[in-house]
């Protein structure tokens, strides 16, 4: 699994190579678009900054996985979410404030499902943990 220096290496790297080719490179992965999601520490209460991809994107609503790779803990960003759900994110170099939601029940199922058929990554990180892995759905505020 990920330690969290790989990941804020990996954060940094990400930001650099956007920054650098004016998003031409890196602004998506496996054909999923890439949004920087921008939350406040619930502990530090400072500004935190993650590299996500959203695997479902519709009518201004972005949809991302707290997968952390099928690790067996939450990504840090989750957590910080969940304490404070009004959030930013940056798609191609647009940002914009949207409200957080983990889904539960029947919503979770379908994205889920959708999710793994499209990235089927996904359902391998779910195999790798025991804990369900949060789908959020980010909504424009």
């Amino acid at each position: 699994m990920p330690n969290d220096r790989l990941l804020k290496a990996a954060n940094t790297l990400h930001k650099a190579l956007l920054k650098a080719t004016g998003g031409r490179i890196g602004s998506s992965i496996g054909g999923m678009p890439v949004l920087e999601l921008i939350t406040v520490g619930r502990k530090s209460g400072q500004e935190r900054r993650s590299m996500l991809t959203a695997p479902i994107h519709d009518n201004g609503e972005y949809v991302i996985v707290a997968s952390r790779g099928g690790d067996p803990m939450h990504p840090a960003w989750y957590h910080n979410l969940v304490a404070q759900p009004d959030v930013d994110i940056i798609v191609d170099g647009t940002r914009m404030q949207m409200r957080a939601r983990t889904t539960t029940g029947d919503e979770r199922t379908e994205l889920w499902s959708r999710i793994v058929k499209a990235f089927r990554g996904y359902a391998d990180y779910q195999k790798r943990t025991t804990r369900e892995i949060p789908v959020v759905v980010l909504t424009p505020r």
